[in-house]
C-alpha cells in the first residue's frame, strides 16, 4: 500500500520546522551573551562577567580551550578584560588593578573574570566602553547591570553599541534600572530557544482557547513561585541540573504530544511542574547579573512581567496558524513531524546538559 502523498503546505511547514529547530539547537554555538555587573563603591568599580561559553576566537585560543593536549588557562579572560573594558568617571580614566577568575565547576558549567578599577575620587558620572566584541566575536552582547549604593541600570552592550553613560546617586536612574527588567525578561524568553520550543509544543496540542489559557496560566503561577524563592534564596538548585531538567521537560511534552487525548487532558498539570523547573532557570539569568538589593521585589516583578509579555507574544503570534493547521486534514502529521523534531532536539540537549557539561 502506498503512504498518502503530504500536502504541499504540510512539507512546506515540515521543512521550516526542522530548519528552524536545527538551527536553534545550535544557536549557542554561535554568538554569545555574557552577564555582567558593574559595582560602584566610593571610587572603585569591579566589572564581573560571567560567560556560559566562550566562543572560538583569539580569546578562546588564548585561553587553550577545545585542545585535548593541554588544560585551559583562565588567565587570559582577566588580561582581556583589562585591555577591552575601559572605566572612566567624571571625565578620568580609572585604569584596571586586581582581577581574578572563577573557573567553570561540576555545579557551575559559566566561567566569571572580575576586574577592579580604580577611579582618581568619587565616581558621579561613570562612563564604560565594552570592546569585548573584538575578542569574542561581533556577535556577542553583553547584558549588564550597574549598581551603586540606591540605585541600579542595565545596559545591552554589543559590536554597535560599545558604550554607556550612567550618573551615579540619580534616584530616578535607580528606578530606571529596576524598570529595565522588564526588557530583560522580554530579552531572556525571546532569545531562549529551549524555552521558546518547551512553550511550541506545550501549546501544539493545547485544545480550545479554555485550555490553551489553563495551560499558559499555569506555567506562569509555576515559574512564578520558584522564580521568586530562588531570587530571595529560600531554595536553591545546582544550575547544570536545572539546565537539564528543562531540557528533559522538552522531550516529555513532545512525546506526549504523541497521544493527543492523554495529552490534553492533563496537560495544564505537566504545565505546572515543568514551569516550577523553568522559573530556576529564570532565576539563574539574574543571579549571574546579579539581583540589585535596594529594589530586589520591583527588579523581579519587571522581569517576570518581561517573560509574560514575551511569552504572551509568542503565544499571540502562534495562535492563528495553530487554528488554521487544526482544520486541515494532515494536521495530525504535521504535529506528529514537529513533535518528534522537537522530541530528538531535546533528548540530545539533554544528554549533553547531564552527560558532556563540565
Amino acid at each position: 500500500m502506498n503512504a498518502p502523498a503530504l500536502h504541499p503546505l504540510f512539507r512546506t511547514g515540515l521543512v521550516l520546522a526542522l530548519a528552524l529547530l536545527s538551527q536553534l539547537a545550535l544557536a549557542h554555538s554561535g554568538g554569545t551573551t555574557g552577564m555582567a555587573t558593574v559595582t560602584v563603591a566610593h571610587d572603585k568599580v569591579r566589572f564581573d562577567l560571567t560567560l556560559p561559553d566562550v566562543p572560538a576566537g583569539p580569546l578562546a585560543d588564548r585561553m587553550q580551550l577545545g585542545r585535548p593536549d593541554a588544560s585551559p588557562e583562565y588567565g587570559p579572560l582577566v588580561q582581556a578584560l583589562s585591555e577591552k573594558v575601559r572605566v572612566r568617571a567624571d571625565g578620568r580614566d580609572c585604569p584596571p588593578a586586581e582581577g581574578k577568575v572563577t573557573p567553570p565547576t561540576s555545579a557551575a558549567i559559566s566561567i566569571t573574570g572580575s576586574v577592579t578599577f580604580a577611579c582618581p575620587g568619587p565616581i558621579g558620572r561613570l562612563e564604560l566602553r565594552d570592546d569585548l566584541p573584538d575578542v569574542l566575536g561581533l556577535d556577542h552582547h553583553t547584558i549588564a547591570l550597574i549598581v551603586w549604593p540606591g540605585g541600579t541600570h542595565s545596559v545591552a552592550f554589543g559590536a554597535e553599541t560599545r558604550d554607556a553613560v550612567v550618573t551615579i546617586g540619580s534616584a530616578a536612574q535607580g528606578m530606571k534600572g529596576a524598570g529595565s527588567f522588564f526588557v530583560l525578561g522580554i530579552e531572556h524568553i525571546l532569545t531562549g530557544y529551549d524555552h521558546l520550543l518547551f512553550l511550541l509544543v506545550l501549546i501544539l496540542r493545547g485544545g480550545n482557547l479554555i485550555q490553551l489559557l489553563k495551560i499558559v496560566t499555569a506555567f506562569t503561577l509555576a515559574h512564578t513561585v520558584t522564580l521568586g524563592l530562588a531570587a530571595y534564596d529560600v531554595v536553591t538548585l545546582p544550575g547544570a541540573l536545572v539546565e537539564a531538567v528543562i531540557a528533559l521537560s522538552i522531550a516529555y511534552v513532545a512525546a506526549e504530544n504523541l497521544f493527543p487525548k492523554f495529552a490534553i487532558s492533563r496537560r495544564w498539570t505537566v504545565s505546572f511542574l515543568f514551569g516550577l523547573v523553568h522559573g530556576f532557570g529564570f532565576s539563574s539569568v539574574l543571579k549571574e547579573i546579579g539581583l540589585p538589593k535596594e529594589n530586589l521585589l520591583l527588579s523581579l516583578l519587571n522581569f517576570n512581567l518581561g517573560v509574560e509579555a514575551g511569552q504572551a507574544a509568542v503565544v499571540l503570534l502562534c495562535l492563528p496558524l495553530l487554528l488554521y493547521i487544526r482544520k486541515r486534514p494532515w494536521e495530525p502529521r504535521f504535529t506528529v513531524a514537529v513533535s518528534v523534531t522537537v522530541l530528538a532536539v531535546g533528548l540530545v540537549l539533554f544528554v549533553d546538559r547531564a552527560f558532556f557539561s563540565a
